[in-house]
């Protein structure tokens, strides 16, 4: 796993049962066992089940955790998604840290999929953004991924997205994207973020390979596609909600960039059922 992750599950831990956990002590003998059942409590996309299995094994290797689904699988309501069995006391005190996880992927995999499907039979592709919890980019953009979105930039280092502040500290749009084309590296394709006719003209002038609509209405995201004829690929960003996605997929754009899918993703119902309980 990577060691990101792993930090991030051991800050969990920490967090949740650095000082133990009082209630399953006192209410198990220290041999007694248990089995339980990851169930969906809604209709879902399964995400990162092997962050959840990491979870269980770190804070008990012997407990054993086997999937019975994958990811990216879409489940109904009272689906078993895993089960986990093993030492009461570990399976318990790892109960919540690794359903907040998993809850929260599966969130952001289950609206994604809701994006995804509602621009269907459109060239256009969802995709995700920086807006990411702190320390969780690397796992908020896989359950983008589960849930059939793309991502967008991984950091500030991936690609040039020439943004409304840095045409501001150069005078213009074509100073920018010529400062860009000559100092970065010569892999990277220059992307400039518009919203007039006017910008997008000087956006493509300059050499621009992507125009970022920013804030526009599914309308002028038409006009702006059409005036760009081709000469860049087009994704538009900003205000783009499930109940307007299709329309700005169906203006012709190539790329629609969502921060909602990480940003405010409800997180996915789902909880540990114990079945069993018994002495070792």
């Amino acid at each position: 796993m990577n060691p990101a992750i792993a930090s991030l599950i051991d800050l969990a831990l920490v967090e949740d049962l650095g000082r133990g956990d009082v209630t399953s002590d006192a209410v198990f003998d220290a041999d007694a066992t248990a089995r339980g059942a990851i169930v969906a409590k809604q209709r879902l996309v399964v995400a990162r089940l092997d962050v959840a299995e990491a979870v269980f094994a770190r804070v008990d290797p012997r407990l054993a955790f086997a999937r019975a689904v994958a990811d990216g699988d879409e489940v109904d309501r009272g689906a078993i998604v895993a089960t986990v069995s093993g030492g009461a006391r570990a399976l318990l005190g790892a109960e919540r840290t690794a359903l907040n996880f998993l809850q929260r992927l599966s969130g952001i995999a289950t609206l994604t999929r809701a994006f995804v499907r509602a621009v269907e039979g459109t060239r256009a592709r969802v995709v995700d953004t920086r807006k990411t919890a702190p320390g969780f980019r690397a796992l908020d953009k896989a359950a983008v991924r589960a849930g059939g979105g793309g991502n967008h930039r991984a950091d500030l280092a991936s690609g040039v997205l020439i943004k409304d502040n840095h045409v501001a500290a150069c005078g213009s749009v074509a100073e920018a994207v010529r400062r860009a084309r000559a100092g970065a590296p010569h892999s990277l394709r220059v992307e400039v973020e518009v919203s007039t006719e006017s910008a997008l003209d000087e956006a493509l002038a300059a050499g621009a390979e992507i125009v970022l609509l920013d804030n526009v209405s599914p309308a002028q995201a038409r006009v702006l596609v059409e005036r760009t004829a081709g000469r860049a690929l087009v994704e538009v960003s900003g205000g783009v909600r499930l109940d307007t996605v299709r329309a700005f997929a169906e203006a012709g754009v190539d790329l629609v960039s969502v921060g909602a899918l990480t940003h405010s993703a409800p997180a996915a119902d789902l909880s540990l059922e114990v079945e069993v309980v018994a002495r070792r």
